[in-house]
């Protein structure tokens, strides 16, 4: 959705706007010629791939108004102070997979690679999706699953895994205590062969929301997510803007409730008749509706057609309360 970003984002030269989900770098690259070489865009990425990436084409394109930054947007506060900025201009927020990150054989993040299920960004947690598919109860795993993957089949996907895990006879567990399932397209076979046939022959891998729920729980982005929005609201410049693209209902929800709280000038609850929180409204909201992408994008990039985009504005704080 990068047209629909750029609409919203609205950048000019000289401001400076940080993308705290680098990624393949494509709204990095998008920003920094908007902006120009008195403006700058700081590139934040939890997954080292992507910074890899980004700096080779940096290199070949010459380009020298994009800082990069290898951290978790959990961090904005920190990250923005470290480089010596207080206030910038506007921040955007990709929360999908880029396709580097979906072909990368040493993660699991594709259904059809044989190679190790690790989904965790940062690396800090390479174990930890493996933890979780040999590990957790099956009420976790099946919670973890349906919660987070919004997987109908919840139940029978968190039963077949405990019982795929359990077999004496399965080649990767030969008597030690090591994981048994060990790699994505090992899973994706497992969950196949427990949905019904007309789900497994869908428009969508049925492995998908199984594998957004592990991905989501390795890396706790959504408690991430609450955690820097906030930030990045109170690093905003007057009339500054913030974009973010979710893929996901429990992202969507947490952006939305965030931006509708701060529209107001009070969130105090409606059984107190008198307010005494002193907050007040810090956005303006540029989407009355989520935006989606066009019938074009989603035919060009099927994994567009669960992208829903908000936009806020930051505004000048009101007057001290009496």
């Amino acid at each position: 959705m990068l047209e629909e970003v750029l609409d919203y984002l609205n950048p000019k030269a000289g401001q400076v706007v940080v993308d705290c989900t680098l990624g393949g770098a494509g709204y990095a690259l998008a920003i920094a010629e908007k902006v120009g070489t008195k403006g700058e865009v700081i590139g934040i990425d939890a997954d080292e791939l992507a910074i890899d990436n980004a700096k080779k084409i940096i290199i070949k394109d010459k380009i020298k108004n994009i800082k990069l930054i290898h951290d978790n947007f959990k961090d904005l506060q920190k990250i923005i102070e470290e480089i010596g900025l207080s206030k910038v201009y506007g921040f955007v927020f990709d929360l999908g997979l880029s396709s580097a990150q979906l072909e990368d054989r040493a993660r699991g993040f594709a259904f059809n690679m044989g190679d190790a299920l690790n989904m965790s960004f940062d690396g800090e947690n390479d174990q930890l999706t493996l933890k979780i598919v040999n590990q957790y109860k099956k009420e976790i795993l099946e919670k973890i699953i349906r919660e987070y993957g919004e997987e109908r089949y919840a139940g029978r996907i968190a039963e077949a895994i405990v019982k795929a895990r359990r077999n004496p006879e399965h080649p990767m567990r030969s008597g030690s205590k090591t994981f048994t399932i060990t790699s994505a397209k090992q899973l994706a076979e497992i969950i196949s062969q427990v949905v019904p046939r007309k789900y497994r022959e869908g428009r969508i891998n049925p492995a998908t929301r199984t594998f957004q729920a592990l991905r989501i729980a390795t890396n706790d982005e959504l408690n991430n997510l609450a955690l820097a929005l906030p930030q990045a609201i109170e690093l905003l410049e007057p009339n500054g803007k913030i974009v973010v693209v979710s893929y996901h209902s429990l992202e969507d929800r947490i952006v939305k409730n965030i931006f509708r709280q701060e529209v107001k000038d009070c969130i105090c609850p409606p059984e107190i008749p008198i307010c005494n929180c002193d907050h007040q409204a810090k956005l303006k909201i540029l989407t009355k509706k989520v935006i989606t992408a066009s019938v074009e994008e989603i035919k060009n990039n099927p994994r567009a057609r669960s992208a829903k985009l908000r936009a806020a504005e930051r505004i000048v704080s009101s007057l001290p309360r009496p």
